[in-house]
């Protein structure tokens, strides 16, 4: 059968307070396939942009025009900024449809099998009293899944991990100026672009940055007779924030919690949960304790010993619904699903894709770089501003 493959992407806008030590990234995403599907959301071409895991803008190949997904984006932002995106966008929907086929050609992959080409290329930085300094860079193609050529920023040359790659690799880093722009890119303008996209929020997001804490508890899923204690801190910002599980005042070790990370909220905050299973008749003190940036001292908060979906004695009444919606994943308009390998893309790991063209950088390149050394075709030519 066919290969479909399954992008999960996950965003909101990022909005910036300045805290030292505060970790952003931005990054883009864009997703193509060999052919169109008949499924609702799924286009044969996706655009994302990401800032801190959250969309602030969308294209795809049906309304092919670039939007934003963040009021304040739109707002600051002047028309001609969108204008020129939707013309960078359809530039590099040519582009994918190109490679996409030389491909599918150099793989040997059947016409009627459904494939993927996928690009992510972006920054992160770690801002400190308002100065951001450059920690990493991504740029990489991945194909079908599979993590096909990567940009290795520090030495300046794509790595090749698959021999059908090697051609690419070989076209790109004979050309010094196209690995110049890209580690530039890379390091300072999507640095700058990255800083001027936090600035986007910054008002609005002041007044919502405090976090929210519970605790509450529910039958364990693993064990019937114990519980599963949960603390949630949720709606802080900037994500940087400490929870802690308490069992008379003293904090439980990590080794002994389940936590779910930082995690965006749909609102340009962040959430946090750490749970720890307990005997369903423990009369211990439990409480959660939160210190963050914005708080002047630490929030306590007790366990009632309420169990939330407890329907005999032991551990109390059936306790008040917590009506917190945990997200996480926020999907920013496309899943697919690969039929073929079942695998599935996440925008944090890393996927690299290949492109047999001269990558979309900007650079103006030497026509016979259109080519990645398997045929020339005659391209759609180099899709311009790697940074929109």
């Amino acid at each position: 059968m066919g290969s479909i493959p399954v992008v999960c992407l996950v965003f909101v806008c990022g909005l910036l307070v300045p805290v030292l030590g505060d970790k952003h990234s931005l990054y883009y995403i864009y997703t193509s396939l060999n052919k169109d599907v008949a499924l609702p959301g799924i286009y044969e071409f996706t655009a994302l942009g990401l800032l801190d895991d959250r969309e602030i803008d969308y294209y795809n190949s049906k309304e092919q025009v670039k939007v934003p997904k963040q009021d304040r984006m739109k707002e600051k932002l002047q028309p001609d900024y969108w204008d020129k995106g939707t013309q960078s966008r359809r530039s590099k929907e040519q582009w994918f449809k190109v490679n996409v086929d030389i491909l599918m050609d150099r793989m040997r992959h059947n016409e009627t099998d459904l494939q993927v080409l996928q690009w992510r290329h972006g920054c992160e930085i770690e801002e400190a009293d308002g100065k951001p300094t450059f920690l990493r860079g991504i740029d990489e193609y991945s194909y079908d899944g599979d993590e096909f050529l990567s940009f290795d920023d520090e030495n300046m040359r794509w790595i090749a991990p698959v021999a059908q790659a090697l051609p690419t690799k070989r076209k790109w880093d004979d050309v010094p100026i196209l690995n110049q722009y890209t580690k530039g890119y890379l390091e300072r303008e999507c640095v700058d672009w990255l800083s001027k996209f936090m600035e986007c929020g910054k008002e609005a997001l002041r007044n919502h940055s405090k976090p929210e804490v519970h605790a509450f508890a529910k039958k364990s899923t693993t064990n019937s007779g114990k519980l599963t204690l949960t603390c949630l801190a949720t709606g802080f910002y900037p994500k940087d924030v400490r929870l802690d599980v308490r069992k008379f005042w003293t904090s439980l070790p990590e080794h002994l919690l389940t936590s779910s990370g930082v995690r965006p909220n749909d609102d340009g905050t962040y959430q946090l949960r750490k749970s720890v299973e307990i005997q369903e008749d423990n009369t211990a003190y439990y409480d959660c304790y939160v210190t963050h940036s914005t708080l002047e001292e630490p929030i306590i908060k007790q366990w009632d010993k309420m169990c939330f979906d407890c329907q005999s004695s032991g551990s109390g009444l059936v306790g008040p619904v917590i009506g917190v919606v945990v997200l996480l994943l926020i999907f920013g308009g496309i899943i697919f699903v690969l039929i073929n390998k079942g695998i599935i893309v996440f925008p944090g790991a890393v996927n690299a894709v290949p492109a047999l063209q001269a990558p979309p950088t900007g650079v103006i390149v030497p026509e016979q770089l259109l080519s990645a050394g398997v045929a020339s075709d005659g391209g759609s030519g180099i899709p311009s501003g790697h940074s929109d």
